[in-house]
């Protein structure tokens, strides 16, 4: 049963557990991803045939990348229902990300004979993680490769765990097909950060490694950080949703229960000012159990970090879900547009009782790649930005430069870097 705690209630030890959630098992495995990412660094791609011959050992060095008849017989394979449900979020996505974009070059003269100014520049290689182990996640093709189309990025790279007969989900196929990707390769878990950190004889080294994972992928991801660039921290889903009185309980447990059923170690959280409401969505969810088809895993999840909270006013409510940071938020009450402007950290919001989690994981355009463990405090979810280099520039006049010497000259002596006051006096000796 999922169990209902009252904030004030919660001791010191507890209130930090459910904050930090994931980050606590991805510290447990740093050492055992350590040795993997050393062995694929050293090693390239006998380090990846060795990690797909235990399953199936039969695998070769052509098992790696995906090849053209496995794109063809892909698109034979997925239901025309799917492929219009993935056409109809495709377009909704770019639609949203090519919102972002911003002007490519902008100047602005600060005073006269001084110009500065930025440009904008894709970053040149990206490989994008795709899960695969429990599920094929083709929605998280769209998400990550879209974008990087949208922004300019030329090579755009997949990698994602096969199957025992080294086959890719024919869904993620097609879907990275129809998003433009580069290639695709079949190396999941740090095998597959690895290999995008540091290249190998068959997958190129990229600038950026972006995508969602399990801890071990997460885990791999902080260690090659500064190698290459990544999006953020994205472990195990998790979902918290702000309900008052005024919430539907039935929407509130199926909306708990779709965040669970990915991972028993996935964070499902009901934050409500009413007991009442507290106590009849956990009835509803004990009842809706048995006729669900994942519910070991949504018991698992209930076990980890899910729970219900009581908060005793709305204030102690919105303060704990900024400490929390949420990956994904729901907002249910009368006005939700009110609470979003208390928020403060969090990955991507849901206002209202007909937005739930599931229509940003999907369709409705927004990115479901987020910031999870608390990371919103520092980190935004994937978006066009996340693709982009910013590119600083100056044009100074003699004049321009004259105006601003002195500052410099007094400035870089203060530092004891006397040569960069002369880098900049040179150029003014002849003026007396």
């Amino acid at each position: 049963m999922l169990k209902i705690r009252r904030i004030k209630e919660l001791s010191r030890e507890e209130r930090d557990r459910i904050l930090r959630r994931s980050r606590v098992d991805i510290e447990s495995v740093l050492s055992d991803v350590r040795a993997i990412v050393a062995q694929v660094r050293e090693r390239k791609d006998n380090a990846l045939l060795q990690m797909l011959k235990q399953t199936n050992p039969k695998a070769g060095a052509e098992d790696i990348r995906v090849q053209e008849e496995e794109f063809r017989e892909a698109e034979g394979l997925v239901s025309k229902e799917l492929k219009e449900a993935l056409r109809e979020a495709a377009q909704n996505i770019e639609t949203f990300h090519r919102a972002q974009l911003e002007k490519p070059f902008w100047s602005v003269e600060i005073r006269e004979g001084i110009l500065l100014g930025r440009v904008t520049r894709p970053i040149e290689k990206v490989g994008c993680y795709i899960p695969g182990g429990r599920a094929p996640y083709p929605s998280t093709v769209l998400m990550t490769v879209i974008p990087a189309k949208v922004a300019g990025v030329r090579e755009i790279y997949i990698t994602t765990p096969c199957g025992e007969d080294m086959k890719v989900n024919p869904a993620i196929l097609y879907a990275a097909r129809m998003a433009g990707a580069t290639s695709v390769f079949k190396i999941g878990g740090p095998w597959g950060i690895a290999a995008f950190a540091f290249g190998t004889e068959t997958i190129p080294k990229v600038d950026k490694i972006v995508g969602p994972g399990n801890k071990y992928v997460t885990a791999a991801k902080l260690l090659v950080f500064g190698e290459v660039d990544i999006d953020s921290p994205a472990g195990p889903s998790e979902g918290l949703i702000l309900a008052d009185s005024s919430a539907n309980p039935q929407y509130l447990a199926w909306d708990l229960i779709s965040q669970m059923e990915h991972d028993p170690e996935a964070a499902g959280i009901l934050i409500t000012t009413d007991e009442t409401l507290a106590k009849e969505v956990q009835g509803l969810l004990m009842g809706l159990l048995p006729e669900i088809p994942k519910r070991d895993i949504i018991l698992g999840a209930m076990g980890s970090y899910s729970l219900i909270l009581i908060a005793e006013d709305i204030e102690e409510a919105l303060d704990f879900v900024n400490g929390y940071a949420p990956e994904h938020l729901e907002i249910h009450s009368p006005n939700p547009f009110e609470l979003l402007l208390r928020i403060q950290n969090a990955g991507s919001v849901f206002l209202g009782e007909y937005a739930p989690i599931p229509v940003g994981d999907y369709a409705s355009g927004t990115n479901h790649v987020l910031p999870t463990g608390g990371a919103a405090r520092a980190f935004s979810g994937l978006s066009v930005d996340s693709f982009l280099k910013r590119i600083t520039f100056q044009y100074l006049s003699r004049g321009g430069l004259r105006s601003i010497a002195h500052g410099v000259s007094e400035m870089s002596k203060a530092e004891g870097l006397l040569c960069h006051s002369e880098a900049v006096m040179v150029r003014l000796k002849d003026e007396g």
